[in-house]
């Protein structure tokens, strides 16, 4: 009769299958120990790989910043603010302690924001929200579109007037301020009334065909006559008169901001110019408009070059922003929709000048000085 053995009875009676068995469970261990090994090794040189290289360098040297009810608007602008190295260098240097209600402090909470934007040691998208909870508490509201080159000057104004530290706020506002000589002159009498005044943003009317920036420049600083209901109180003649208004340049900034007025009213009516604006990536400023210069103006620097360009798609009733910017350390161009961030180049952002959709810059961003931290920028194009 046959007998049915156990293994463990039949690895008794056999000692060739004993020896079998513990040979393979050797080679088993062998192999798993080997395993481990190289997946201890591939750990350590993975970790090691991870801490040779920064974050920014995989996220293309720049942040993405996540659309949070329709923050596109205020997102832009933080890439032009974070590529404006001097705003930030300047809030560095703000000991905000004393500062109370941060929450609604629009320049500390921008002054953290910027700070994660540099960070190397922060995921890829910034952490913004409190900068825009922050503007909505001080009436930027959320959830609605805004106007870029009014959110901008916002932005400015709320750091004038919530710094505790006046000198660095006016250092702040003076990378920006453009000095100006208004002048009246009565075309009844002759006289002529004179005031200084400055402003943050050059606002520059476009006509509805074909503009350059120099040709829209040299416009803004020709007389314009005013008559009709545009007519202005004389105080020799003692009632409004016809007159003459001209500009003359005082003093530039180190950072000129263009705004391009892209949207008319008429009506009650907002409709969207999407004409033609080509524009340079440097230009000297005394090249195309020195007789716009007031007699005493002193500069002898006026030569600037863009490295910021604020971008609107889309209607007046319903657009989007993005941005493009060109980064501090290689000089390269990016282009920033949102928490999207690619690198670009100069041919697109001159896409932009409006002759080939609606896809048109609205704001520009030019830094006065050739050099750049002792170093000449390689130019695209």
């Amino acid at each position: 009769m046959y007998t049915h053995k156990s293994d463990a009875a039949r690895n008794e009676s056999d000692p060739g299958v004993t020896s079998t068995v513990v040979g393979v469970q050797d080679e088993s261990d062998r192999r798993l120990q080997l395993v481990k090994r190289s997946r201890d090794l591939m750990s350590s040189r993975f970790r090691r790989f991870l801490s040779s290289i920064r974050w920014s360098d995989l996220e293309q040297e720049m942040r993405g910043l996540s659309n949070y009810r329709l923050s596109c608007c205020v997102n832009t602008l933080l890439q032009t603010l974070s590529a404006t190295w001097e705003v930030s260098d300047l809030l560095e240097k703000w000991e905000a302690a004393g500062v109370r209600a941060d929450s609604h402090n629009v320049p500390l909470q921008l002054k953290r924001v910027l700070a994660a934007m540099r960070s190397d040691h922060l995921p890829q998208h910034v952490p913004h929200r409190d900068f825009l909870h922050c503007l909505d508490r001080n009436c930027v509201r959320l959830s609605v579109q805004h106007d870029a080159d009014e959110v901008f000057l916002s932005i400015l104004n709320f750091v004038q007037q919530q710094m505790d530290d006046r000198a660095l706020a006016l250092e702040i506002q003076n990378l920006y301020k453009i000095s100006v000589e208004t002048h009246l002159q009565c075309l009844e009498c002759d006289s002529v009334q004179t005031r200084t005044s400055y402003l943050l943003s050059l606002h520059l009317h476009l006509k509805e065909d074909h503009n350059s920036l120099a040709g829209c420049i040299s416009s803004f600083l020709e007389d314009q006559e005013l008559r009709g209901i545009d007519r202005c109180f004389c105080a020799k003649c003692g009632i409004k008169t016809p007159s003459k208004q001209g500009v003359k340049l005082l003093s530039l900034p180190r950072i000129l901001c263009v705004h391009l007025k892209r949207f008319r009213n008429s009506r009650g009516y907002t409709r969207k110019l999407d004409c033609q604006v080509t524009f340079p990536e440097t230009f000297d400023f005394s090249e195309i408009a020195r007789e716009g210069f007031a007699t005493d103006f002193a500069q002898n620097e006026c030569k600037y070059t863009l490295y910021a360009v604020v971008v609107h798609s889309g209607s007046a009733m319903c657009g989007h922003y993005t941005a493009y910017v060109r980064h501090r350390g290689n000089q390269g161009w990016y282009y920033a929709d949102d928490s999207f961030i690619r690198q670009a180049s100069w041919e697109d952002v001159q896409r932009t000048n409006g002759k080939y959709n609606s896809t048109t810059a609205y704001m520009l961003m030019y830094r006065r000085g050739a050099k750049e931290e002792g170093q000449q920028p390689e130019l695209s194009g």
